[in-house]
């Protein structure tokens, strides 16, 4: 059976040093993102911890155990926050 050609591939050439230098913008703007994503998490963690070491008193006696649900309810807003992160 006859034997395939053998293709070489080029060498590898470095591009030149004024294509490889691109300035990178780094900065996007939305420098906001991060402490509001925290706060939500850190407000949310509070919210919860605040509820249940008050035995349900505190922060709105109110709505009773839907107090947990508020508190989950900053950590979800956390998160979709954090989605906008770059």
């Amino acid at each position: 059976m006859p034997k395939s050609r053998i293709r070489k591939k080029d060498d590898y050439t470095p591009q030149s040093a004024k294509q490889q230098t691109t300035a990178i913008k780094l900065n996007s703007g939305r420098s906001w993102i991060a402490p509001l994503m925290l706060a939500m998490f850190l407000i949310g963690l509070a919210w919860i911890v605040l509820f249940y070491v008050t035995s349900g008193d505190m922060p709105i006696a109110s709505i009773d155990n839907w107090n947990i649900v508020v508190g989950f309810g900053f950590i979800a807003a956390g998160f979709v926050v954090s989605t906008q992160w770059k």
